[in-house]
């Protein structure tokens, strides 16, 4: 498989605490990865480093083959061009509708309104939503307002698309759906997509392969049913819940 995404060596420290701590890691294209772990271990700092929110202390991140740690403009650019991102609460605009709220970003990059007016309800027909468009943020459901979110991101046609916890704060079934709108992106749209979630369920019924973040590195990588199957210790402890184990829960 083609390598998309390679992270190398990267450290990240908040004053003494090393979050990043030589982290190792390599997304293929088109695949689902799940990143795991306790709360707080790193797993957003991860997706942060990828966009350039943060910089990293040190260590290499390649994106088809370009650097993007210490490149130049046009080419952070270009490799940032690449990206959608779904954040954990959709992160729309109270003050606009649904259709401006899926158009924004269209519009950033000039678009006509005439293609606007094509792309807008194609999206949200993808997403499983029709005869929204006029609706306001607050008349719809978290689920409903996660899905907005997700057409507003391939509305722009990433070839990545990083969920920070898509699941949080849905209830279970809802949470099903998201997960399938996942699976249903990158089957109809060929997106390379990194899922950060702690919820088990999602990552098995999601992913291609699952890694799991802990004492600044991945520590374990592989199919969902290696998981399941696993006689790690650390990986029985996380996907148990078990208070006892190498895992240590502040």
């Amino acid at each position: 498989m083609k390598e998309k995404i390679v992270i190398h060596d990267l450290h990240k420290s908040f004053g003494p605490k090393a979050v990043l701590d030589g982290l190792d890691l390599t997304v293929h294209e088109s695949e689902i990865l799940c990143i795991i772990g306790i709360s707080g271990v790193g797993k957003s700092v991860i997706l942060k480093n990828l966009i350039g929110i943060m910089r990293p202390d040190s260590g290499t991140i390649h994106v088809d083959g370009m650097e993007f740690t210490g490149a130049d403009l046009e080419i952070k650019h270009k490799i940032l061009s690449k990206y959608g991102i779904l954040f954990q609460g959709a992160a729309l605009f109270d003050s606009l509708n649904i259709y401006d709220n899926v158009a924004f970003g269209l519009r950033r990059k000039n678009m006509s309104e005439d293609q606007i007016k094509t792309i807008v309800p194609e999206m949200l027909e993808n997403v499983g939503l029709r005869d929204v468009e006029e609706k306001r943020v607050a008349e719809l459901s978290g689920g409903m307002q996660k899905r907005v979110g997700l057409a507003r991101s391939i509305a722009l046609r990433p070839e990545i698309m990083l969920y920070d916890e898509p699941t949080t704060g849905v209830d279970p079934i809802t949470g099903g759906a998201v997960d399938r709108l996942i699976k249903k992106m990158r089957d109809t749209f060929g997106i390379t997509s990194i899922v950060v979630t702690h919820d088990m369920r999602s990552a098995y019924r999601l992913a291609d392969r699952i890694a799991m973040l802990y004492g600044g590195k991945i520590i374990y990588a592989g199919p969902p049913d290696n998981f399941k199957n696993s006689e790690d210790l650390y990986v029985k402890q996380f996907t148990e819940g078990k208070s006892h184990g190498p895992i240590q829960v502040l």
